[in-house]
């Protein structure tokens, strides 16, 4: 399955760091939502990736906009790496059934079991505004995120 601009985006339930279940309904009609599929934690572009994130949080964090990073890590090396590197939003293990979130969002990798780099912009309608998808070796353009939360 592959998610388009324009289409609904498929909703989900995942466990966050801290064992507390994240679904993408909840922020329906309250908040943009940036989904940020990763592949590893403790790996150096995600972590180039989640840090730029999470040093400009104020433009990805608050009242109109929620971050949400999801990789088929488990919750414990979640909850390792947040303490570690200070993310202090939701990391969603997409851990069983292995990368079934990612699958609906057209971003799991069969060969490597991974997610590749994508990331989708839903609005507070629950339509997607924006989506990039790299391969596992090629970081995203955090700036590109910043420029369609300003136009939502």
């Amino acid at each position: 399955m592959t998610i388009e601009m324009g289409d609904e985006a498929p909703d989900f339930a995942l466990e966050d760091q801290n064992r507390q279940l994240v679904r993408l309904s909840d922020f329906r009609g309250r908040k943009n939502v940036v989904l940020v599929f990763y592949p590893l934690s403790f790996t150096g572009v995600c972590q180039g990736e989640l840090c730029e994130i999470r040093d400009g949080i104020e433009d990805f964090s608050g009242d109109d906009v929620q971050t949400l990073a999801i990789s088929c890590d488990s919750g414990p090396t979640h909850a390792t790496w947040a303490a570690e590197q200070g993310y202090d939003f939701p990391l969603l293990a997409d851990f069983w059934p292995h990368g079934a979130v990612a699958q609906q969002y057209g971003v799991f990798d069969d060969t490597s079991g991974l997610a590749l780099r994508g990331t989708f912009i839903v609005d507070k309608s629950g339509k997607v505004a924006y989506k990039v998808v790299n391969a596992i070796p090629d970081a995203r353009d955090v700036a590109e995120y910043r420029k369609v939360l300003a136009t939502l």
